[in-house]
């Protein structure tokens, strides 16, 4: 079962639990108190830091969240907070490109063997406007795909893949959907904020398959694999 519906599985349940046991005079407890609105960033950051490899933009929002919620409580003074939110948040992004790359080293490495091998991608952009691209019974070699406020939708499951291939993947305010076929291992590597990469492949362990590289930067974007 997926862990991010059972986080929320659990939420849910316990405000039911809270309303229910208000409505029968056992317990007084306000759900909707100052800067409860605020929980709707909280909660979510959270179970990103749980599910997702690149933690970049659910930090930042975490922070974002907790640091409204103390405002609102008027535990820090908002002023401070304008002041400080900013350059806070370039930090975290600055210490993601620092060290995102030491932590994905290995993959790192393989990207940049492969995409040096094999030169300048097809690439592919969508800006406001929806795009599908199929692979049937053609042999794939990687792709470039960039998303601007719009959506690319890449069909690789009838794909003839015969070498470890890397897919760079840039969405800005966009989605990317990649369906890729079960005989395949995927290893990503991103770069996120506010945003990331949802690999909903089951996990293939068999070292003879070929890899795709998935090598995204998602900002306010994601990358969904199938």
């Amino acid at each position: 079962m997926n862990n991010k519906n059972i986080l929320w599985g659990i939420v849910l349940v316990i405000i039911g639990v809270i309303v229910g046991l208000n409505a029968l005079n056992i317990t007084n407890i306000n759900i909707f108190f100052n800067g409860w609105w605020t929980l709707f960033i909280i909660i979510p950051s959270l179970i990103g830091l749980l599910k997702e490899k690149d933690k970049t933009g659910n930090i930042i929002g975490l922070i974002i969240g907790v640091v409204l919620l103390l405002g609102v409580q008027n535990i820090i003074d908002f002023d401070l907070i304008w002041k400080l939110i900013l350059p806070v948040i370039i930090i975290i992004v600055g210490l993601s490109l620092i060290f995102g790359n030491n932590l994905n080293k290995k993959i790192n490495n393989e990207i940049k063997k492969i995409n040096n091998k094999k030169g300048k991608n097809e690439e592919y952009c969508s800006t406001f406007s929806e795009q599908k691209i199929d692979f049937d019974d053609e042999e794939f070699k990687g792709v470039s795909l960039t998303a601007v406020f719009g959506g690319i939708t890449l069909d690789l499951r009838k794909a003839k893949i015969n070498e470890d291939v890397v897919i760079n993947t840039t969405s800005v305010f966009g989605g990317i959907d990649i369906y890729a076929p079960d005989n395949i291992k995927i290893k990503v590597k991103s770069t996120s904020i506010f945003g990331g990469v949802d690999n909903k492949k089951i996990k293939n362990d068999n070292e003879k398959e070929h890899i795709i590289y998935i090598n995204a930067s998602c900002i306010f974007g994601g990358v969904d694999i199938k």
